[in-house]
């Protein structure tokens, strides 16, 4: 598994469930055995790599926002400001 197939799967996930929280990525890619593509925050916690967030980038630059309170992504909302985080 590589960060290219992670991205893809969070994709498809984000599709069929209009919100993707990074927790449950976190703990597909710990399931596919692909801890590598994590990496430890300061906060002592497991998120995802870089590479993993510039593949998924690549797949919707301009469609997804990154909420980051309760961390999760969404679909872009005409509300939304410019930017890829939104508030809620």
């Amino acid at each position: 598994m590589d960060a290219k197939s992670v991205a893809n799967w969070m994709q498809s996930e984000l599709v069929a469930s209009d919100c993707l929280y990074q927790d449950d990525v976190v703990d597909y890619v710990i399931k596919q055995q692909a801890e590598e593509l994590l990496r430890e925050n300061a906060d002592g916690n497991l998120v995802l790599g870089r590479k993993i967030l510039n593949e998924f980038r690549k797949l919707n630059e301009t469609d997804v926002v990154w909420v980051r309170p309760e961390k999760y992504w969404r679909f872009r909302v005409p509300e939304d400001e410019e930017s890829r985080d939104a508030r809620g």
